[in-house]
Parts: C-alpha cells; structure tokens; sequence
C-alpha cells in the first residue's frame, strides 16, 4: 500500500518536474524570439518584469509612468515580459496609424480581465470586451443609431436638466461651508446622466448619498487593478475586499437585468419607449439568432460603467487643472460669459462656440486620458521605425506615454488649452484618449457634449480654487482618477464679473 502510494507520488512529482522543465524551454524559446527588441532588463527570468510592475501596483503609483519611463530610455518600441507572455509598447505616430486604424488587428486578451472579476461576470461579451471583430461590428452597427447627431441632439434637454441639480447641490455645500469633493459630484452626476439618458432611469445619485452605485463602481474597478496580481484572491487580508467587489458587480449586473426586464415588458405590451441605447441592445439581440440573455446585462454594464466612469474622471481632471492656472480658469469663464451669458438652458448650438472651453477639455485628455491604454493582438510580423515584431504578440499603446512625451509636445508637462487652438498643427497619431479607427469609443461625440454642458455651467456660477495641499497624484482603477478627489471651495459668482447674481 505504503509502497503504491510512494510510487504515485514520485510519479507526480516527476511529471511536474518534467512539466516545469518544459516551461522552461519555452520561456526560453520566447526570450530568443523577441529579445532582438529593445527593452528594461528583465527582473527574473520566470516572471520577467512582473515584479516592477507589482511592485507599482502595491505602492499605488502609476504603472503608465513607468511605461514612460521606459519609453525614454528604450526607445519608440519597447518589450516588457510577464511570465511568458510578450507585450511591445508603441510610441511612435507610425505605429498607432497602422494598428489602430486598421480593422485586421483586434482587441487581446488584456479585455478579458473586463469579463469578470474575482470569478463574477461583469462585462462579459459587451461592446468593449468583445475580441471576435464580425459578432463586436454587428453589435455596434444596431447600437450607432443611439449616438447619431438627431438624437445627440435631443440630449441637450436630460444633460441641462442634471447639470442643473448638480449646481443646485453645489450651492446648497457653499451654504453650509462645506468644502467639496469635485471627482465625487462629478462621479454622482454622470452617473445620473447616463442612466436617464440610456436606460431611462432616475437615481438622483446627486442628491442621495446613500446610493450605493458611486461605491458599487469605484469597487468593481479597483478589482479589476487588483486582479492583474494573480495571486491576489491568496493574499492574506483580501478575503473582505474581494466579497464587497464581487458584491458590487452582483448589484450592478442584477440592476441591469432588471431594467431590461421591464423594458421588454414595456415592449410586449406595445407601450411607447424611447430609442435610447437599451432599445437599441435589445433590438441588436432580436436580430441574433441564438441570443444569451447575459449579453444584454454585458452591454448594460459596459455603458453603465463607460459612460459613468470616464466622463467623471475627466471632468475633475479639468476642474483640477482649472483650479491650478487661474488665468485660464478666467479665460473660459469670460468665453462662457460671452456665449451662454446668464441663461439656464444651454441650447447644441451654444457647444461649437465654445472654442476655448473645448481646448481646456482636450488638454485635460491630453494630460490625464481617462482611459489611457489600448491593446490589439498582433497575429502577423510587423516592422515598425525599422523594428520588426514577430507575429502572435500584444501591441500596447498608451495615450498618457505619448502625451508626456517632449517630442510630441513642447513642456509636456505644462497645461497649454492653446495646443488645440483652430490654428495650431493638429497631434498626428499621439492624442487619442477616446482610440482611433473602427475600434475608437462609440459614445465620445456624447461625452464631449455631457463634460462641455457641465462644465459651461460651473464656469458660469462659481469660482473655484483648490482646497489646502493636494498631492495630484494618479490612481489607476483601470481608468485614471485623481488620488486625492479634487477638493475645492467654491464661491457663487457675483452679477459685477457678468454672469448674474446666483
């Protein structure tokens, strides 16, 4: 008996050497195939640069600087390994011109890691995750319609209408001496927008701070940065983490499941419903013939969070920066004084004359692109600045490298709206916070005309400054938000500086 058992386990462990032994070998295989590209010293040669990048990750600074920095050093094609998988940065115009406008290259495994989270599903096989290029086109074709200029258009009414609330909350803050958390009202009110404008939900995150969406999303992504760390479901401490984040993707996938239920019901029984975007997901599921119900729910995550979490970000990165150079601060408020004057409703007409206020917007992407990174599966050989990428590899490229860097910018690192003025040269294949080609975000034009209403609107009634030391610092939650929240004090602005007494 004894001596069967010592022969399995022997067995075992002989197998497991040999398996390890060839994993070896092909790590090895690896290293000769692509180590012709430049690239940082590996830390070890199983984990390859694993260790730097969770070693980022663990002291919450900002894995993007570190792909800057290595940008500089190496060059405009960079390789980095993670066990035995091979990811090549591109910061070169050439490179993003040919792997992103091009349909042949699609999205990688990295979206995956968007599917679910902690062993929930979160956004499955949505628009964003979706790495089969002929199912992901059908799902765009019959959702583009919800994001033409026509029904754009009709949206200046909902984004007036929230907007509003949000300046009515804020001036009840100033009431009570309440210094105020900008990213957090930003987070609660594009949240409010995107669920009356694409689902036809009213939250009033705005004015309900027990609502436990804001928290539900910032939870599902942090868990997402998390579970990069494949051993963290093991760590010691992260047990209560990882149930809150599997509770909070469970909340938002069962609130999309229950909004799209009565939309059918609404439907079926021939009740007139708006062609908003869960329309739109439900007429692209009627016309697939095997249809799984759990891609609905997908597609309302995507949007839910996408349309939540992006916008909110960028705009309290512009208040940031508003608040950091007062002389451009006063430049946009004089523009919006100008063009919008004391009215409450700002009509689509008002946004194209709202030129510098769309080049603080820009810069603001420029410098903090809310969604920093793309990636694409490279299945053939490619030759980029005289360096050729073997087939079967990920192509990273990452919008803050580019926008930091001093060869595509002058001062980088300086604010400057007046980088996108009408008669400034045009960033060729360096700016593209909202991607580019067939694959570029599909609400954008939405997202301009939400942050340019918002923040018209803040400009208009107050004056803003940052509250005590900040420290400006990143955090990425697969996203990028500002670590700090963007405290500011606020004051009404007063009818002598033009824009009424509010």
């Amino acid at each position: 008996m004894w001596g069967l058992l010592s022969c399995a386990l022997l067995l075992l462990f002989s197998l497991a050497l040999m398996g390890f032994f060839v994993y070896c070998g092909y790590i090895q295989y690896i290293h000769m195939k692509y180590d012709h590209i430049p690239g940082p010293p590996r830390d070890s040669f199983l984990l390859g640069h694993m260790p730097s990048i969770l070693k980022v990750i663990k002291n919450n600074d900002l894995i993007h600087n570190l792909f800057l920095e290595w940008a500089k050093i190496y060059g405009p094609v960079v390789r980095y390994n993670t066990l035995h998988h091979v990811t090549i940065l591109l910061t070169t115009p050439e490179g993003v011109k040919e792997v992103l406008l091009s349909p042949k290259y699609s999205k990688d495994a990295a979206y995956n890691r968007a599917v679910s989270v902690f062993g929930v599903r979160l956004m499955g096989n949505g628009l964003v995750t979706d790495q089969d290029n002929e199912h992901w086109r059908k799902q765009r074709n019959m959702i583009d319609p919800a994001f033409r200029r026509n029904y754009l258009v009709g949206l200046m009414e909902p984004f007036n209408e929230k907007a509003e609330a949000l300046m009515k909350k804020l001036s009840e803050k100033i009431r009570s001496n309440r210094k105020v958390k900008m990213h957090d009202m930003m987070s609660r009110l594009a949240l409010d927008v995107i669920a009356k404008v694409a689902f036809g939900l009213e939250m009033d995150c705005v004015n309900d701070d027990q609502t436990p969406f804001p928290q539900a999303i910032l939870l599902v992504m942090k868990g997402l940065t998390e579970s990069l760390n494949p051993w963290a479901k093991y760590l010691p401490g992260k047990q209560a983490f990882i149930r809150d984040v599997q509770k909070s993707a469970r909340l938002i996938r069962q609130t999309g499941k229950e909004c799209i239920e009565r939309r059918q019901r609404a439907i079926q029984k021939g009740e007139d419903v708006p062609e908003d975007i869960l329309t739109r997901i439900l007429n692209a599921a009627d016309l697939e013939e095997d249809c799984n119900p759990e891609i609905l729910v997908d597609n309302f995550v995507t949007f839910f969070i996408g349309g939540q979490e992006t916008t909110a970000n960028h705009l309290a990165f512009s208040v940031m920066e508003l608040a950091r150079n007062p002389e451009i601060l006063q430049k946009a408020q004089a523009e919006v004084d100008n063009v919008i004057g004391s009215k409450r409703n700002i009509e689509y007409e008002d946004l194209a004359n709202l030129q510098y206020l769309s080049q603080v917007l820009k810069e603001a992407l420029r410098l903090y692109p809310t969604a920093p990174a793309t990636s694409r599966a490279v299945r053939g050989e490619l030759v980029i600045g005289g360096v050729r990428i073997p087939p079967n590899v990920t192509v990273m490229l990452n919008s803050y490298v580019m926008g930091r860097m001093e060869q595509f910018y002058q001062d980088p690192l300086t604010f400057n709206p007046d980088r996108f003025s009408p008669d400034s040269a045009k960033p060729y294949f360096t700016y593209f916070p909202f991607s580019l080609g067939p694959r570029s975000c599909i609400g954008q034009t939405f997202a301009q005309m939400e942050s340019k209403v918002v923040m018209a609107k803040l400009l208009q009634r107050f004056d803003f400054q940052l509250a005590g030391e900040q420290s400006f610092k990143l955090i990425d939650t697969g996203t990028l938000r500002p670590m700090d929240g963007v405290i500011c004090t606020l004051e009404p602005r007063t009818s002598q500086r033009g824009t009424g007494n509010y």
